[in-house]
């Protein structure tokens, strides 16, 4: 297991690497200038289970914001910074409690030596990224096009140069918006470095596709022990990143924790409003931490054997439906009464 044997780097109050949980992630969409704003998007990013945030500075006013920022929210906070230092140190000096940078554009060894030396000072790690779509031209040619290899060798110069500007307190992300190849980049990286790894697919896409293409991925990248901190990238609302985040880590056995839904995919026998009652379901149980599975079966005929792993769940029947416990029915219940049953019953859950 390659994250077993990570560099163990810490960021503000969490650390990452040495086998410690892999990390959630997600990036503001918001004018990091606009503190109100920021923060607000940050707070509701915890609350759905986010552990570090990134947001972009651009300039010296996003900078600044971020003393603010940090003084209002309780996670992580990482600055994205692209082709100018002085943001890096300027975001630093503010309080970041990480840096994401690529040496390789942000003006010269020079350059990279004085953010290294600053991030040094005051103890905080630097990601070093490389994106599959700004490929060095000399990388291209040399491999033919894009390619797991050149993206591998690109993220090792830039890791390279850190080290020769004597900072060692690295992060590696690799990403790819071609899924197989963002995969082999992973395999091949894991091999030659013991730096923590933040996965991702970069530009994935939208909630749907986005989410499928995140999920393949990210569960062949992480199933092979591989990543440290991860972030479903996603056209959209931030939040859905976390959502989705929890739960691949949760199907490959990563994260326990939080309540899961199973449902069926409906049939002929379906008789009740299966759909909307499993997406209020799906809804409703985000406020409940408690550790569960929980079914929304459409046949009363085989739903609670087909749930049987689940410690409650409904059955739906004719106009009404079986609300069963820990593999025991224990009592039918109108349709237009299931959702607050199966609530009542998680308010009271021992």
């Amino acid at each position: 297991m390659h994250r077993e044997n990570t560099k163990i780097i810490r960021i503000g109050d969490r650390k990452i690497g040495g086998g410690n949980p892999v990390l959630i992630q997600s990036m503001t969409n918001t004018k990091t200038q606009d503190v109100a704003a920021t923060v607000a998007q940050i707070l509701e990013l915890e609350r759905a289970g986010c552990e570090i945030i990134r947001c972009t500075v651009p300039d010296m006013e996003a900078a600044a914001a971020l003393s603010e920022i940090k003084k209002q929210i309780h996670i992580p906070l990482v600055a994205d910074i692209h082709f100018d230092y002085r943001m890096a140190i300027a975001a630093m000096e503010h309080g970041a409690d990480k840096i994401r940078i690529n040496p390789g554009n942000i003006g010269g060894p020079d350059k990279v030596k004085a953010v290294a030396e600053v991030a040094a000072e005051r103890g905080i790690p630097i990601r070093v990224g490389v994106n599959g779509g700004s490929l060095e031209k000399r990388l291209i040619e040399k491999y033919g096009g894009v390619t797991a290899e050149g993206i591998v060798e690109s993220a090792l110069d830039k890791v390279h140069m850190m080290e020769e500007a004597g900072f060692f307190n690295l992060v590696i992300s690799i990403k790819s918006s071609d899924v197989l190849m963002c995969v082999k980049a992973h395999e091949l990286l894991a091999e030659r470095t013991a730096y923590p790894l933040h996965v991702g697919i970069t530009e994935a896409g939208t909630v749907q596709s986005g989410n499928i293409k995140s999920a393949i991925g990210l569960g062949l990248i992480l199933n092979q022990g591989i990543g440290d901190t991860l972030r479903v990238s996603l056209t959209g609302n931030p939040v859905e990143e976390i959502k989705s985040a929890k739960l691949i880590l949760r199907t490959l056995g990563l994260r326990r924790g939080g309540i899961e839904v199973v449902s069926c995919p409906t049939c002929g026998r379906t008789r009740i409003d299966l759909i909307g009652l499993a997406e209020k379901v799906e809804k409703m149980v985000e406020d409940y931490p408690l550790d569960i599975k929980v079914a929304v079966m459409g046949c009363a005929v085989n739903g609670p054997g087909e749930a049987r792993e689940a410690e409650l769940g409904i059955a739906g029947g004719q106009g009404e439906g079986l609300l069963f416990k820990k593999g025991e029915i224990l009592r039918k219940v109108p349709e237009e009464q299931l959702l607050d049953a199966l609530k009542k019953e998680l308010e009271h859950w021992k």
